[in-house]
């Protein structure tokens, strides 16, 4: 037999030598915690579809918050439930409303946690679409974009105003980037970050998130402005225009079918990338490792290394919080 030069396999003889090696590190600070911020006092309502998720009030997100700090978690990301929808999504920006409550508290109370807020209006918007709808005309209907561009302004700087470290648009209209920045400057908050969703794609994952955020379109769909799913080459334009707009953090959206974009708009712009590894990619795998097909706690710290690996810098991710405990123990 000819003698081999070659044995990469010297290096995984055990534990240890793995280790030395490996090349993609995982930490609890790569990790974005999702809550969802609801009305009440002593609220902790289960989420049936996404098991360990929860609608909380903002006493309760201050004590979970904590925990997630301990855990050196990076950072958390708020998405809030009003009591009240309408169809100028007033809920949005009211200087009482829910997520800016709930950021002043967190600013308060749990002092160094870094507070992500996401600047959408489906969940405050009676139809549950991301814009203002005009045209409705049976099941024909258009979205504004330019006069939705006013209220997502309005709605990061009551966020910036609260306190929130981070601005996250993810509604996708055309030009939001800049006019969100603009407003920022233009109100003394020019040291605020935007976190861009910049390729949020159309995708059939995010329905369990429809059920916790309470925000299901009650007409249409959002294809019109979240981009289709078979699209590579308008993601990186839709990256570029938000890099040259003035975001900070350029988002992929969902993230387990894309990771061929996350490597791809890392290597091109080089800038901060975040990945959203999504409630239906969530629920799917706490689906299969309920009816013991699949290892819960080995299966997600693979599929989080993986969007490391394709180039993610920041992870928004419901296991945050399992996943920082498991890498403690590992």
């Amino acid at each position: 037999m000819k003698f081999l030069i070659h044995r990469p396999r010297r290096l995984r003889q055990n534990a240890r030598l793995r280790a030395l090696v490996r090349e993609t590190e995982l930490n609890a600070g790569d990790f974005i915690m999702p809550y969802f911020v609801c009305e009440g006092s002593r609220v902790k309502k289960p989420v049936a579809s996404m098991p360990g998720v929860f609608q909380m009030s903002v006493d309760e997100l201050v004590k979970d918050c904590r925990e997630t700090q301990k855990l050196g978690i990076g950072g958390v990301i708020l998405f809030g439930i009003p009591a009240k929808k309408d169809d100028k999504a007033s809920g949005a920006y009211a200087q009482d409303g829910i997520v800016q409550r709930a950021v002043r508290e967190l600013r308060e109370k749990v002092s160094d946690l870094v507070v992500v807020t996401d600047v959408c209006l489906c969940e405050y918007m009676s139809h549950g679409q991301c814009g203002i709808v005009s045209k409705m005309r049976g099941k024909e209907f258009a979205i504004e974009n330019d006069a939705t561009l006013e209220l997502l302004a309005m709605t990061a700087i009551s966020h910036a105003r609260a306190g929130a470290d981070i601005i996250a648009p993810s509604d996708m209209m055309d030009g939001r980037v800049a006019a969100i920045r603009r407003a920022l400057d233009a109100e003394g908050l020019s040291q605020t970050p935007i976190m861009s969703y910049a390729a949020k794609f159309a995708s059939a994952f995010y329905g369990p998130f429809r059920d916790a955020a309470q925000s299901p379109p009650q007409f249409g769909d959002r294809r019109s402005y979240q981009m289709d799913f078979a699209n590579a080459e308008e993601a990186l334009r839709e990256v570029a225009l938000d890099i040259e707009e003035g975001a900070d953090i350029v988002m992929v959206k969902p993230a387990l079918g894309y990771l061929d974009l996350v490597w791809r708009v890392k290597q091109k712009f080089g800038y901060p990338t975040a990945v959203y590894n999504v409630s239906g990619e969530y629920s799917m795998l706490k689906a299969a490792s309920r009816n013991g097909w699949l290892d819960e706690k080995a299966v997600a710290l693979e599929m989080l290394t993986g969007f490391k690996r394709a180039g993610a810098d920041i992870i928004v991710t419901y296991w945050a919080k399992d996943a920082a405990r498991w890498l403690q123990s590992s």
